[in-house]
């Protein structure tokens, strides 16, 4: 017999049966990004533009992401990447502390069907992906500029950054081989700058109490050359004078390497063009953005090889180039520095750019929001 009580159920479970339908064709998949070291402004960057791929229309609703912090302690980060596998996660994004220490949770959480992808830093289990520049090239190409411009001899200041990554490790050693194979050059000091502007300045300080300027002919500093124009003009060596420097691309740095002609808005103190002779590499922050995408395909089925290789930006005095607005178009046409109006912190990383990742920008480098 029908009734309006059996009616009022059977609608009850059909409405049920919708809903559950409904929550599982829309149950997002679990993210995560394990971060080591962020004692620096590169990995905010990388961390901001991670969240801004995550927030864009083609993902959010994809996934749920999830950041933690595990500091330079390789232990810690075993232990969190096996509880965001035991979590539930689908992907693991990772800036690794070392390139084996976390090889044996690496693979265990790719049996479990993880997809666990590395940025700027690599990790050697196979399993892993790697989305990485050529750090060797890195390393290699930044001494082989300096040894030019020092024709072939002279003392060299060293400044490396976080020990025991794979980025460092490969870096210093490029670097070190190219010195090697001037006898005219002599690496007079060295010191661990944690690829920070601050750290960097400590260190150089440092250095400075038994090897002064006059001493020095010129640095190559991983991360930092801003600072060590600025403590040069604190010395008061004029600008035509100062010594060569060559490293990673801070806003700041780059903005030095442009003349006075150059349209800079915002600039004071140390932070203006000096037209000062240097060259500018990067690992660009935006890897990280490209590692989340990348992750959310293998999740989805496509494949990928081990390393996947993004370009090096390499910037000089003669190709260095003023990002007037800063947009996507723009960056694409090949600008690579950003207004001091715009970048008020001069050891903010400018290369931020990929043809990859339309979906990030200026505003993801900075706030963690995605393009338009």
């Amino acid at each position: 017999m029908f009734s309006f009580k059996s009616m009022i159920s059977g609608v009850a479970l059909a409405a049920s049966a919708i809903l559950g339908l409904s929550g599982a064709a829309f149950a997002k998949d679990q993210v995560y990004l394990s971060m080591s070291y962020i004692g620096n402004d590169w990995q905010a960057e990388a961390a901001n533009m991670a969240r801004a791929m995550a927030l864009h229309p083609s993902m959010k609703d994809k996934i749920n992401f999830d950041v933690q912090v595990a500091g330079p302690n390789a232990q810690k980060q075993i232990q969190q990447i096996h509880a965001m596998v035991q979590a539930g996660a689908k992907a693991i994004i990772v800036y690794p502390i070392s390139p084996t220490a976390l090889n044996q949770v690496v693979k265990e959480a790719c049996d479990k069907g993880v997809a666990v992808f590395a940025y700027d830093a690599e990790i050697t289990e196979p399993c892993a992906h790697n989305v990485h520049i050529d750090q060797y090239a890195a390393g290699k190409e930044a001494a082989e500029w300096l040894v030019k411009k020092m024709g072939g001899k002279g003392n060299v200041v060293y400044i490396s950054g976080v020990p025991g990554t794979s980025t460092d490790s490969t870096r210093t050693k490029a670097s070190m081989d190219v010195f090697a194979k001037y006898p005219g050059i002599k690496v007079i000091a060295q010191g661990v700058g944690m690829w920070s502007q601050a750290v960097a300045r400590t260190e150089m300080s440092k250095i400075l109490a038994t090897h002064p300027w006059d001493q020095i002919d010129g640095l190559l500093v991983q991360a930092g050359c801003y600072t060590i124009f600025s403590m040069q003009d604190e010395a008061g060596i004029p600008d035509a004078k100062k010594k060569f420097c060559s490293g990673e691309g801070s806003n700041g740095h780059r903005i030095q390497m442009l003349k006075a002609d150059a349209g800079v808005t915002g600039a004071s103190g140390t932070y203006r063009p000096m037209a000062a002779q240097s060259f500018s590499y990067a690992s660009p922050p935006v890897s990280a953005a490209l590692a989340l995408k990348l992750a959310v395909q293998v999740m989805h089925g496509e494949k990928m090889p081990h390393d996947i290789i993004v370009p090096l930006p390499q910037v000089t005095n003669e190709n260095v180039k003023l990002c007037k607005e800063g947009t996507w178009a723009e960056m694409k046409a090949g600008c690579n520095v950003f207004q001091p109006s715009v970048i008020s912190n001069p050891g903010w990383f400018a290369e931020i750019f990929n043809p990859n990742t339309p979906e990030v920008g200026l505003a993801a480098a900075l706030h963690g929001q995605p393009e338009k």
